[in-house]
């Protein structure tokens, strides 16, 4: 079966296509989401005290409950035979978006009584947690399930790009000078404390913009020199596939080699945050549990 990456560049018009389906049909199933959640709110497929309801409301909260089985399978050693990480990951991922979704169909999207609501603020402070926890983890690993990055991976990964881009250098002269210039600028620790935040959030957008001028340099450079020397415009089309993909890799690893240590950070700082809401969570959620049958 072949796979189809949702990262980094398409290798070919059919995975182009395939992830343009893939990214549309996304949109869909979100629209028809919101849909369900506008007619259920107006109270048009069921009402909020129904048993369907109340059932929706308790497999979500089993799936809540679950996630922490993915923490219990990290730690516990015995838990090694039950499965690989990567599986329990997924679940986790699977249940952390399912089991919300499902609290907040049961809930009909309203507050009412306290313990409800306070079940369902820690149910949403969880889930935007996660989300977030999602984001800085994609910085610091390979690929959604991948290994743990390091700063040898990264500085290897940069020095292997740094020669391949050499390359680029003798389509246009000025190339180099503005790629190390970027360089120097990433690794750059000097400034205020707020430079240096700002430097850090906006340096994947200079990145961005940074590669599309010296393509279109690359661009032109190859297109001289095939009307100076000729050839087959094949070639050139090669030619700047290629030196597109050296750029892009080469920028890429450099904002992953100097922001590295402070995912790692960040992450470190995410997990102290994430337990106690996790926790926060289970507690509210069963106070909610025995208030409904009590009462």
């Amino acid at each position: 079966m072949t796979v189809i990456s949702t990262e980094g560049e398409a290798k070919s018009s059919g995975e182009s296509a395939l992830r343009l389906v893939w990214r549309v049909a996304i949109l869909v199933l979100i629209a028809l989401v919101v849909f369900l959640a506008w007619l259920v709110r107006i109270g048009e497929i069921y009402d909020g005290n129904s048993d369907f309801a109340y059932y929706i409301g308790l497999v979500g909260g089993l799936l809540m409950l679950a996630l922490l089985l993915y923490p219990l399978r990290k730690r516990i050693p015995a838990f090694e035979r039950l499965g690989k990480m990567e599986t329990w990951f997924k679940f986790h991922m699977v249940a952390g978006i399912t089991g919300p979704l499902l609290v907040l169909f049961h809930s009909t999207f309203k507050t009412g009584s306290l313990n409800g609501a306070a079940a369902l603020y820690s149910m949403l402070l969880v889930a935007v947690s996660g989300i977030m926890g999602r984001f800085i983890y994609r910085h610091i690993h390979r690929g959604l399930y991948g290994k743990k990055l390091t700063m040898e991976d990264v500085g290897a990964m940069m020095a292997d790009c740094a020669v391949n881009v050499r390359s680029v250098y003798a389509v246009q002269p000025d190339i180099e000078p503005r790629l190390k210039a970027f360089h120097d600028m990433a690794f750059d620790q000097s400034g205020s404390k707020l430079g240096r935040i700002w430097r850090f959030l906006t340096l994947h957008l200079k990145s961005r913009r940074l590669s599309r001028e010296v393509r279109a340099d690359a661009k032109k450079g190859l297109v001289r020199q095939f009307k100076e020397r000729g050839g087959s415009r094949r070639d050139v089309v090669m030619n700047y596939r290629l030196a597109k993909d050296q750029i892009d890799r080469y920028l890429d690893s450099i904002v992953m080699a100097s922001q590295l240590s402070v995912w790692e950070l960040l992450f470190s700082y995410w997990h102290i945050i994430h337990i106690p809401f996790l926790y926060l969570l289970v507690f509210s959620g069963v106070v909610h549990v025995v208030a409904v049958h009590m009462y």
